[in-house]
């Protein structure tokens, strides 16, 4: 059997700062893992795309680190 509690933010600040000192940190770690799960999960969603293969991504990469040796080398 499930219940159904109708409860204000005002209500559950409330009760939130009776809780331990612990428990609120575990709160505080859990809202925040949902909080960024669902940011990655949009993040990736709006870039997800069929138009990169391994392949170009690779090239890309290749072509960045060389620009970076290039100029570590111009500064030595």
């Amino acid at each position: 059997m499930e219940a159904v509690v109708n409860l204000t933010y005002d209500q559950i600040f409330s009760l939130v700062k009776q809780l331990p000192r612990q428990q609120k940190i575990r709160l505080s770690e859990e809202l925040e893992k949902d909080s960024i799960g669902k940011q990655l999960s949009s993040l990736l969603t709006a870039f997800k795309t069929d138009e990169l293969s391994l392949n170009i991504i690779d090239e890309e990469v290749e072509i960045v680190r060389q620009q970076i040796y290039e100029r570590e080398k111009i500064k030595n």
